[in-house]
């Protein structure tokens, strides 16, 4: 199975050969992005370094798309939107609310957490389980509800 890198080259390539500006320009902001971090940090990232980046980048489009709605500029928030997507594509398949609560309950139970002050040793067990399959708000605010903060 390619990596996500691997799969980025190839979407890039058919992108350039079929003349889609936009996917092209997409593409090459995710490769700049993944390109910077491991010249920065001198290492070679793996999937799970990449994904990182790419969840950091959607976050970015999200907050971008949020503002501009308020701004009324619609004209960019579809620009946005079809950049978030385009990330989103390179991402693997999201947790739904219900299978988010089964792990934030067994994390709840394996920390022994019984009010908000114990949120960050849940965190703790959560993260690596969740990192870029769900929404971090969304892990955030189950966790909260649980705790009951």
């Amino acid at each position: 199975m390619p990596t996500i890198k691997e799969s980025l080259q190839e979407v890039l390539k058919t992108a350039m050969k079929g003349g889609d500006k936009a996917t092209v320009a997409y593409a090459r902001n995710l490769h700049a992005a993944i390109r910077k971090r491991e010249i920065d940090d001198r290492v070679d990232l793996d999937d799970v370094g990449v994904v990182k980046i790419i969840m950091s980048s959607a976050k970015q489009r999200q907050d971008s798309i949020e503002q501009f709605q308020q701004g009324g500029r619609e004209d960019l928030v579809a620009n946005e939107q079809a950049e978030l997507n385009f990330l989103k594509s390179f991402l693997p398949e999201q947790m739904g609310e219900a299978e988010i609560r089964k792990i934030v309950e067994a994390a709840v139970a394996q920390s022994g957490a019984t009010s908000a002050k114990d949120m960050g040793a849940v965190m703790k067990i959560l993260i690596p389980q969740v990192q870029g399959k769900a929404d971090g708000k969304l892990v955030n605010q189950i966790v909260r509800e649980k705790l009951g903060g």
